[in-house]
Order: structure tokens, then sequence, then C-alpha cells
């Protein structure tokens, strides 16, 4: 590109307004990260994460585990897809000027409204406010798409493709209260069908310049953000462990193996890089859409922590198997999401086996209570899938795969 053409390129579409040209991003940028306002971000995102676990433990402390479930994934939906929308669209288009911003924020606008009623979707299935902090914050991304549209002709059929697209599945979110109750699972999943297709079909006109590092730093923050949730939960594990003195032990216990299994976590995710994998462009669509039962199982971690300590505490209507299933499952889902998505392309041989196995195993320790005492069963459950996860985490070092230098073991 010719510097004559890079300044036209830089000029304010709209000099007495300041508004810029949105022009694309480059896909091959270095040191591309996170933008203060995308950290903002997904810090209001995680105000409706944190609520909807919320609920969740409530639901499954009263015994509505399945019902408890289905609506926390419901809700969870509305909020992972409204921020996975804006993450990649941020990163092929950013302007960064007052317009670009205020539209932003008035996403996250939605996203307080979302979270208001998360309570009333959870309890009462009424997704009323849910569904209207949400076409807020689909609409303000058409507005995006549109500004992008009208500022490079080589992205215009794409993004005209999202804008209408995202606009049309809004109008159907807002008949969905319509909808019979004894329908409304069933057409919410139709909803949600329609509204992963749009990338679908977009991107077939042309795919978007967005930023391998860029993604993969965006995605690493959010997972950040809400496994940060599971340690406020092991932090409150500590509290109550002072605040209950005869059951001081079992707090203690379930707090450190809360916090191992947290931190094993993140050591997990985070071992691999997975821009490099981005980079060639492999199954985008595959990390983006996969990461949902990452964030979610993270966001039922924490709930489940929080489960366990009120089952010990008497305050839970439920068995100690199925407590320690709200815990150890989510944990499973974890692990297997970010192998599938991200260690499974590095990893090789019997280290490449033994995230799924150690998986397995940590499902397996749900039924240790069957042969326990509750109380005791449940803490020893616990304790069990830490210790599991730590040698999950000592397999993950032994195989080098943290090591710069170590070649690339498969190309799956």
């Amino acid at each position: 590109m010719s510097s004559d053409a890079a300044s036209q390129d830089d000029a304010p579409a709209s000099p007495r307004l300041r508004v810029k040209r949105m022009r694309p991003r480059d896909p091959a940028e270095v040191f591309r990260s996170s933008s203060p306002l995308e950290l903002f971000f997904d810090l209001i995102f995680a105000v409706s994460v944190s609520l909807a676990s919320d609920q969740l433990v409530n639901a499954e402390a009263h015994a509505h585990v399945g019902s408890g479930i289905l609506a926390y994934l419901m809700v969870f939906f509305a909020v992972w897809w409204a921020w996975m929308n804006f993450t990649w669209f941020a990163s092929a288009f950013d302007a960064d000027d007052w317009l670009y911003r205020v539209l932003a924020l008035t996403q996250m606008a939605g996203v307080v409204v979302l979270a208001v009623g998360t309570t009333s979707a959870m309890v009462d299935g009424d997704y009323r406010i849910i569904i209207g902090g949400y076409v807020v914050m689909r609409l303000a991304l058409v507005a995006q798409w549109i500004r992008a549209s009208r500022s490079h002709p080589a992205y215009r059929r794409t993004a005209l493709r999202f804008a209408v697209g995202i606009a049309l599945v809004q109008v159907l979110w807002v008949c969905y209260p319509l909808v019979p109750a004894a329908w409304a699972v069933p057409v919410f999943f139709v909803l949600v069908a329609c509204e992963l297709s749009v990338p679908l079909i977009a991107e077939s006109a042309g795919q978007t310049p967005w930023n391998a590092q860029h993604i993969a730093d965006r995605y690493g923050s959010f997972t950040l953000i809400v496994l940060g949730e599971s340690v406020l939960a092991s932090t409150v594990a500590a509290a109550n462990a002072f605040e209950h003195a005869s059951q001081i032990l079992q707090f203690a216990l379930i707090g450190v193996a809360a916090f191992v299994l947290a931190a094993g976590l993140w050591w997990i995710y985070f071992s691999s890089d997975a821009s490099f994998w981005l980079r060639r462009r492999r199954a985008p669509m595959v990390f983006g859409y996969g990461h949902y039962f990452v964030f979610a199982s993270a966001g039922a971690f924490s709930a489940g922590v929080a489960v366990l300590l009120d089952f010990e505490a008497g305050r839970a209507e439920l068995s100690a198997t199925v407590a320690v299933a709200t815990l150890t499952i989510p944990v499973a889902v974890f692990v297997l999401g970010a192998w599938a998505l991200i260690l499974r392309h590095c990893l090789h041989g019997f280290y490449n086996a033994a995230l799924p196995i150690g998986a397995a195993l940590i499902v397996a320790c749900t039924f240790i209570p069957l042969f326990a005492a509750d109380v005791a069963g449940a803490v020893v459950a616990v304790l069990a899938a830490a210790a599991v996860m730590i040698v999950m985490v000592v397999l993950i070092e032994a195989s080098g795969v943290r090591d710069e230098d170590a070649p690339a073991a498969t190309g799956a």
C-alpha cells in the first residue's frame, strides 16, 4: 500500500464528527494483545457469569440439578455468544474512535441488563429481561458491522451478511417470549442454531482478517477471569472454616483441593500457545465455538465448590455423590476442552492420552462417597480429584510441551 493510500485510509471518514475509517487490522501483526477497552469488556461480562454461577449454586444445592444446569447453559450461551462475536470482530476491525467505544459500551450496558435478568430467567423461566439485554448487545454489533461494510469494499459482502444475519435472528429472539412453555426449550436451541450459522454463512463470502495472537490472548484473558471465580470460591471456603469451627478441617481441605484444581486448570490451559495453531488457520470456528464448554465448565466449577461447601455445612439437599459431581464433572469437561482445542495438537503418545484418562479418573472420583461415610467420602473425593490434577500437571511438564525447543509432536 502506498503512503498516499495509507494516509487516506487512516484519515477520518467524517472530519467534523472525528469518526475514523474502520480499517481492517493486519492478521500478521505481532505482539497483538487485548486493549484496555477489551479488558473492561471482559470484566463487565464476568459479572453475568458470576450471577449465573450463583443461581446454579442455588439450584444444585436444592436438588434441582437437571433444571438448574439447563437454565445455566441457556443463560451462559447469551453471555458467551455476545462476548465471542465482539472478540472476533474487534480482532479484525478496531477503529478505537469515540463511536467505536460508544457502541462497545452499549454492548456492555446490554450485559448489565442481561445480568439483572439472570435470576428471573433461571428461577422463573422468564427470559424477557435477558432477551432485552441480549438484543441491545447484538444490535450494537450490527452497527459495528455496518461501519465495517461502508469502510472497506473488500469485506463489504462479509460484513453485510453479518449485519443482516444478526439483525434477522434478533427479530426471532424478540418473539421468543410468545412461545408456549412446552416448546420453549426446543425453540431456544433452534434459535441457537440460527445464531451459530450466521458466522459460517457470512465468512463463506470472505474470511475477516482476525489476528491469531490476539484471539489466543482474548480467550486466555477470559479464561483467567472465569477461573478467578473458582479462586474466589476457594477463598470463601477458608473464610467459612473459621465461621464453622466444628468443621474447620473439612472446609480447609475442600478449600485447598479447590485451589489445587483451579491452579491445575490454569496450568493445563496455558501449557501451550494456541496462537501457533490458529496462525495456520486451523479450524478457527472449532476453536471459537468449542470454548463455550471451556468457559461454561469453568463457571460451573466455581458453583460446584460452593455446593460442596453447603453440603459439608448441612445446607444442601442432595447426596454426597451428587454434591461431588457438581465439582468433578465441570473440571473434567474443562480438561477435555483444553486438550481437544489446544493440547492435542502438540502432545504425543502417552502424554497425549494422559489428559483424557485424567479427566475420566476425575469423574470416577465422584463415586468415592458410595464407599464411605457421606461427609468423609466427599472430602476424600475432592482430594483425590486434586491428586489426579497434580499428576496431570506433572505429566505435562515431563512431556516438554512448554519447552520452546521441543519439536511439534503431531499434525493432528
